[in-house]
């Protein structure tokens, strides 16, 4: 009586769990992870989160890394999400360290990074900076070599087209 009582309160609390394909799928912060996948390497394929983050946040909650997404609780997927919401972390693996317009060290996640990212683009070109020219020109920022690289095929496309022209002209005359 009591192992069942107990099973079902597990089902209750895994209501976040879906099974897709005879895999279960589980949402943490808007992401759907694989329920095979282990933890560590999990936390690291949601958007903002990197390699580094992910062990923190294992190491701090205490969450072996080892373990399946499938074997999480309700209450570490959503010790979880608060904590990823809210990172208590060095300020060296923060994303987002002195805001351009607060001044505030912030950790970024998931949309609302790529919202703050295409912002920041708006603004770099507004501003007429060299990286705003580069982005607009669709050209690399960092200094990296053009002459082999961020071709685009333009001159190879055009090329391509004068030959058929050519090839077709030849056919008419015969």
């Amino acid at each position: 009586m009591m192992k069942e009582r107990m099973q079902i309160e597990e089902k209750k609390q895994n209501i976040e769990k879906e099974n897709v394909g005879g895999e279960r799928i589980i949402r943490i912060l808007s992401e759907d992870l694989r329920g095979r996948m282990k933890v560590y390497p999990a936390l690291a394929k949601i958007k903002g989160i990197s390699w580094s983050l992910s062990n923190a946040t294992c190491n701090i909650l205490k969450i072996d890394k080892s373990r399946t997404v499938d074997s999480l609780t309700k209450e570490e997927i959503d010790k979880i999400s608060k904590f990823l919401k809210n990172p208590k972390f060095p300020d060296f693996l923060i994303n987002r360290r002195a805001d351009f317009k607060t001044g505030e060290n912030n950790h970024l996640i998931g949309a609302d990074l790529e919202l703050q990212t295409g912002f920041d683009i708006k603004r770099l070109k507004q501003i007429k900076s060299y990286k705003g020219y580069r982005h607009a020109a669709k050209l690399p920022l960092r200094g990296q070599r053009t002459k082999s690289h961020f071709r685009k095929n333009k001159i190879k496309g055009v090329g391509i087209k004068k030959k058929q022209k050519i090839k077709d002209k030849k056919v008419g005359l015969y």
